[in-house]
């Protein structure tokens, strides 16, 4: 069993598995190995953002093609380039410390792999009180946001959150882009 571990730990010669996924990542294993490692925050970041943007845009065009009228959240109204900041970077600065504030208390209850799930389940259910089919999109980013914060808690908190809080604005940047712009 203990042999089984250090080669689940150091695969094929990369870095040791951050100390959050020693313990095993359950289904969160399918998700790229390089999400799992505390080493280099600049790959975490952008294979991160590549693939909470990719999954998140393909499940939000399944879901219009399936309820066109399923529409996001209303914004409301504002000047653009308020909307802008608050959807690119207020809302996930925000956003990003409570997860990490939920985090925290979820990683002493569960298994780091069940926090994870625990936490994207609950932001999907969040953002679908605004709009019903928003949250089954949203539940996505998050579970790559969560999978970062355990990889990278080891490090710090604020190094964690502030990972996971680049590729929250990188997610929301090209949206509030488009919303701004399209208005």
């Amino acid at each position: 069993m203990m042999e089984h571990a250090m080669i689940d730990a150091t695969i094929e010669g990369e870095a040791p598995l951050s100390p959050a996924w020693q313990a095993g990542r359950g289904p969160l294993a399918l998700l790229p190995a390089a999400l799992f490692r505390d080493r280099r925050p600049w790959l975490a970041i952008l294979v991160a953002w590549l693939l909470a943007l990719s999954v998140s845009v393909v499940i939000g065009f399944v879901l219009t093609r399936i309820a066109p009228g399923g529409a996001g959240p209303e914004l409301g109204e504002a000047p653009p380039a308020v909307l802008w900041g608050m959807i690119a970077l207020f809302s996930p600065i925000t956003e990003t410390l409570l997860m990490a504030g939920g985090l925290e208390v979820l990683r002493r209850l569960l298994k780091p792999w069940q926090a994870v799930l625990a936490s994207a389940a609950t932001w999907g259910v969040l953002h679908s009180l605004m709009a019903p089919l928003w949250g089954a999109v949203i539940w996505w980013p998050f579970l790559i946001f969560s999978t970062l914060y355990m990889t990278w808690r080891p490090r710090g908190f604020w190094r964690a959150a502030g990972i996971v809080m680049l590729v929250h604005i990188l997610q929301n940047a090209g949206p509030a882009t488009a919303i701004v712009l399209g208005r």
